[in-house]
């Protein structure tokens, strides 16, 4: 297969560190989707309905960080893909936040200051989609996080675009229209139970139909957006805060009923039990409205303590 491929470069205000950021994006080295070979993070990406290989690495670029940014379509990389591709990962890896406000918070915050200057320049990822939040929070709801990256990849590889690159396939996430010719039971045979099956297609078809609009959540108050979300078929309080953080980038929510981040608060404030959602709650008030950045560091520290990172 011959490809189109183009390159483009950015700058990214500093401090900024691409490892870190894809690490707090991917969450385990078993995720096939975003893809990190420890220089280059890559990952296909959907547009105008053709598969797209997208590679980033990053330099220096005039004494501040930057992004080298490479293309491969089987089609013409076209000035709009271009622009729709640099917007797309500037989102999913938070290259437009300020973290300034952040930084100088937790400076004076004893709980987080050596947490956060460790993994300084930490942006806070998205997924591309609302949707691709809703089918993680789903796909990872009751078990650990590792069985959950490994079903998230099998759904990727059953149902996404394939994009093939020297004899090494890869797969887009699926998308919506991706799962029309399929069935609740095609969805289980790659290990999901019924329950999650059936929320999975339910959501790809009422998106298809127009019975589910995503498109409104950007203008939602997070009270909103949480009560519109948990009307929805296997989302409940914990999947609607994880899509608020992973999906609509509100670095103000913690999701306080994540299991993980229950024992990352109950080391650090050496609080001798794990502590329920209304005492994170209060735990986690005192870092708005930051709290969600606070949660991938919180994240990637575990990935540190593993020896992932």
């Amino acid at each position: 297969m011959t490809y189109e491929t183009s390159a483009l470069s950015f700058p990214v205000h500093p401090p900024f560190r691409l490892d870190l950021t894809v690490w707090a994006l991917r969450r385990r080295k078993t995720n096939i989707v975003d893809l990190w070979d420890g220089s280059r993070y890559s990952r296909i990406l959907v547009f105008d309905n053709e598969p797209v290989k997208v590679t980033a690495i990053q330099k220096e670029m005039h004494t501040q960080p930057g992004i080298c940014l490479t293309l491969q379509s089987e089609r013409e990389v076209t000035p709009q893909l271009q622009h729709d591709a640099r917007l797309t990962l500037q989102k999913m890896l938070g290259l437009t936040v300020d973290l300034q406000p952040f930084y100088a918070m937790a400076g004076s915050n004893d709980i987080l200051s050596s947490l956060v200057q460790r993994f300084r320049g930490v942006r806070p990822p998205r997924f591309p989609t609302i949707f691709e939040a809703l089918i993680n929070a789903v796909a990872c709801q009751q078990v650990t996080l590792d069985l959950g990256i490994v079903m998230l990849g099998r759904l990727s590889e059953g149902f996404g675009k394939e994009f093939v690159d020297n004899d090494t396939v890869m797969h887009a996430f699926p998308r919506p229209e991706d799962f029309q010719e399929a069935s609740e039971d095609d969805i289980r045979e790659l290990g999901f139970s019924r329950q999650k099956a059936r929320a999975m297609k339910e959501l790809a078809d009422g998106i298809l139909d127009k019975r589910i609009d995503l498109t409104s959540f950007e203008r939602m108050s997070d009270r909103d957006a949480v009560a519109y979300l948990t009307n929805l078929r296997g989302i409940g309080r914990w999947s609607a805060e994880y899509v608020l953080l992973r999906g609509l980038g509100r670095l103000d929510s913690f999701p306080g009923d994540d299991v993980g981040a229950q024992s990352n608060l109950e080391r650090i404030f050496r609080l001798g039990h794990k502590p329920g959602y209304e005492e994170i709650r209060t735990l986690t008030s005192q870092w708005h409205p930051y709290e969600g950045l606070v949660y991938f560091h919180l994240l990637l520290e575990k990935l540190h303590q593993k020896g992932v990172i």
